[in-house]
């Protein structure tokens, strides 16, 4: 990755709804525009995310979603209505931010749920993203959902029958993100609930035996905010059936670059969605690295895929 840089420019930008999303700038003011969007939802973005774009040709834009990481207010508090927290909100906050800083067309960079966001973007705004990398690829579609909260107990049973009992019986056999969200919204369950959860999300995240458990979920308040938002999403289908399945969406995007990076030991996520999207998408390319869901060799061809676009 390249050097830690410092953003030149930053600030909060009012999205409406009550809600200010911040966002920061750095690399060459007149370089080549790209967004960044993070993963979770609610996984904000670090220092790091900087470091993926040369910032000598780059003009690297970097925002945190709604709710979550500076952007308030915060979604893990319980007054905070997530009613206007939803994946056309997270769209549109991105076409705001494009025009208050005055870009014609971006690149775009997503990985994880940021790869999902990030379809959703393009296939609304084509002819506003001049490149589309993915790392890390999801869709939000339903059966990555069950995948991911139920099927792949399979693979680790000990710990996702803890995480189907941390939810009151009559709720086992249904949706698990709704059943959490529920616990989450109740003050005198919220608290173990966003432990549970991010017990399981460090469970299932990896095969590798040097994992260790994600800082972010160390600290009470980023963990509630996690919980909150990445079950509000998943119990609702993560806001996509109005636009229907991104997967077959792709072949809106014929035209438009594509690099698709993911890891065949991915067990969160299956290749199955990178591989599908891939040949729905006229142009695009799939690389499969030997890795889970990140990884020193993910971030090389990501880079090598910024670098080829510079």
């Amino acid at each position: 990755m390249y050097s830690p840089i410092e953003p030149y420019d930053q600030g909060m930008l009012d999205v409406g709804d009550g809600n200010q999303i911040y966002w920061e700038v750095s690399g060459d003011p007149a370089g080549k525009p790209a967004v960044i969007v993070h993963g979770g939802p609610g996984g904000a973005a670090s220092a790091n995310w900087r470091r993926y774009h040369d910032p000598e040709a780059y003009r690297i834009v970097l925002f945190h979603q709604r709710g979550c990481g500076r952007s308030t207010p915060d979604a893990g508090l319980l007054d905070t209505d997530l009613s206007v927290n939803t994946t056309r909100h997270l769209i549109a906050d991105m076409e705001l931010l494009r025009e208050r800083l005055g870009i014609d067309r971006w690149q775009v960079l997503g990985v994880s749920w940021g790869s999902t966001l990030g379809l959703a973007y393009a296939q609304e705004y084509r002819q506003r993203v001049s490149e589309l990398i993915l790392f890390a690829v999801t869709a939000g579609r339903r059966k990555e959902i069950e995948w991911i909260t139920r099927d792949v107990g399979r693979i680790f049973p000990q710990e996702w029958e803890r995480f189907r009992d941390a939810v009151p019986e009559r709720d086992r056999d249904g949706s698990l993100p709704a059943a959490y969200a529920r616990l989450l919204a109740d003050p005198r369950t919220r608290e173990q609930a966003a432990r549970d959860w991010c017990d399981w999300e460090d469970a299932h995240v990896s095969l590798d035996p040097r994992h260790r458990p994600s800082p972010l979920f160390e600290d009470p308040v980023r963990r509630m905010t996690f919980a909150r938002l990445v079950t509000h999403y998943w119990a609702n289908d993560c806001f996509l059936a109005e636009r229907g399945d991104l997967v077959e969406g792709a072949r809106l995007l014929e035209g438009v670059p594509g690099v698709l990076v993911h890891g065949r030991l991915d067990v969160s996520g299956p290749l199955e969605t990178a591989w599908e999207l891939h040949r729905n998408w006229p142009g695009s390319e799939l690389v499969v690295v030997d890795e889970g869901h990140g990884g020193a060799g993910m971030a090389a061809e990501v880079i090598a895929a910024t670098e080829r676009f510079r």
